[in-house]
């Protein structure tokens, strides 16, 4: 265990950043190219689980954009994350309280992606969570679910959550056929309710179904406050689902950063307080087993406290789901 861990810090929401240099110089031409005037400023951006680059820039002719980029190393998923949310960035409905998308580069010769958005002013909420700034993003969320309901984006170009919650995130089912050494792993409270969990998640697909367009990683470092406005950024994992499934999804990150319980934090959110009981269960279940099961593989190339991020989040779901269950 980390000394962070046993003080009982959060783990920084953040991977190890490549800098705009560390970009072929060939990519880099072909960005000033794109916006028509050289760089003169160049700001790398913290917080956030890439380890792409992310800076604010500003143009010799005044322009002011933000960058993201990311290419095969260190972490090859990180690109293909990143085509992913070019093509849906373009499709957000006008109005939305999302970075306008620009433009996207996708370099064949290197396999570098480069994503260009409007810059927002912003910045993250202050963690640990400020109750003020949590309710604005509660307030946000209720708006944000509104907005994108019924979906803008078709369910068969960007999957569905319920196919996600059914094929991917299932840890529980998975934990039972890994191998004894990884169940070995598990808590005690985990492990003596493995088979009901993995039972109770296998109904949160079907319990997801919905018509809303979900972001599907809500966190704070996907966040960005200005005075008038809470904008949401980062958006390669849209799915289509119930609106409440965001805010399970999100509740976990908020309670270990010293924000709102979770069971407060559905009742701020309209379609997660009117949601069925057991459906939520069944969300949170899931949520428990994925970051359970997550937290005990290697961490990925480059974000060296996913993992240990993931793990608390954990943690946090399934004392949430025993108080609802009565399961000690």
């Amino acid at each position: 265990m980390s000394e962070e861990q046993e003080q009982g810090g959060v783990p920084p929401a953040q991977g190890v950043r490549l800098g705009w240099m560390d970009v072929p110089a060939s990519v880099r031409e072909q960005v000033e190219a794109k916006l028509g005037s050289a760089l003169v400023d160049v700001a790398s951006q913290a917080g956030g689980f890439s380890p792409g680059v992310a800076a604010r820039v500003r143009t010799a002719d005044g322009q002011r954009v933000f960058l993201k980029a990311a290419g095969p190393l260190p972490n090859p998923d990180t690109a293909h994350f990143h085509r992913r949310e070019g093509r849906v960035a373009a499709q957000l409905p006008h109005g939305a309280p999302v970075p306008r998308f620009l433009w996207m580069l996708d370099d064949a010769e290197t396999s570098w992606v480069v994503l260009a958005f409007e810059s927002i002013d912003g910045r993250q909420p202050v963690q640990p969570w400020r109750e003020d700034e949590l309710r604005r993003v509660m307030a946000a969320l209720n708006e944000l679910s509104a907005f994108l309901t019924p979906a803008p984006l078709v369910a068969a170009e960007v999957g569905t959550a319920s196919e996600a919650l059914d094929k991917h995130i299932c840890g529980w089912r998975l934990l039972l056929s890994d191998p004894p050494e990884v169940r070995d792993k598990l808590d005690d409270w985990s492990r003596r309710h493995l088979e009901k969990l993995a039972v109770l998640e296998a109904k949160a697909g079907a319990a997801a179904v919905g018509d809303t367009l979900l972001h599907f990683d809500m966190r704070a470092d996907n966040m960005l406050l200005t005075d008038e406005r809470v904008w949401f950024v980062d958006w390669p994992h849209v799915r289509v689902g119930a609106a409440w499934v965001d805010v399970v999804f999100f509740a976990p990150s908020v309670a270990m950063a010293g924000g709102l319980s979770p069971e407060d934090l559905l009742n701020l959110h309209e379609p997660s307080r009117m949601a069925d009981r057991e459906a939520i269960n069944a969300g949170i279940a899931a949520v428990a087993g994925f970051f359970v099961r997550q937290s005990l593989l290697p961490a990925p190339p480059g974000l060296p406290t996913l993992r240990a991020f993931q793990a608390a989040q954990g943690r946090v779901a399934c004392a949430w789901l025993a108080e609802r269950l009565g399961w000690v």
